[in-house]
């Protein structure tokens, strides 16, 4: 059987939108490159190992925790819109990472981003 690891890493590593993965104690345990740049004046990568709920308001902390509980009540409770950024045209997303047996074991914050992507069809500068 192939280790996917490496082809997992690489699918985050190659998304062009900021990922950044937490354990169950919401300490980061990895960021991908986009979100170690768009994080930078945070600290960047050096925000790994931290606890995410230290990069976030009162308020925000306790909708994260909500939305952990909110995970952990039901195998089926996996993805929750959690902002829209008008200026930045983008949307926060809180998904559940789960084990084989459908476990909770973190979950992972992902920004999309709306704008349209003007780059042209099979285009490879």
């Amino acid at each position: 059987m192939t280790n996917l690891n490496p082809f997992f890493k690489s699918i985050i590593d190659q998304d062009n939108t900021a990922i950044v993965v937490c354990d169950l104690n919401h300490t980061i345990v990895y960021m991908n490159p986009f979100a170690c740049v768009a994080q930078a004046k945070r600290g960047g990568a050096a925000l790994i190992g931290r606890c995410l709920m230290d990069c976030h308001s009162p308020d925000s902390r306790e909708k994260i925790q909500k939305v952990m509980d909110w995970f952990k009540a039901d195998k089926s409770h996996n993805r929750v819109h959690s902002f829209f950024n008008e200026k930045q045209v983008k949307d926060g997303y809180m998904i559940a990472l789960r084990d084989e047996n459908g476990e909770l074991i973190g979950y992972y914050e992902k920004h999309e981003y709306r704008t349209k992507d003007e780059t042209p069809f099979y285009e490879m500068p």
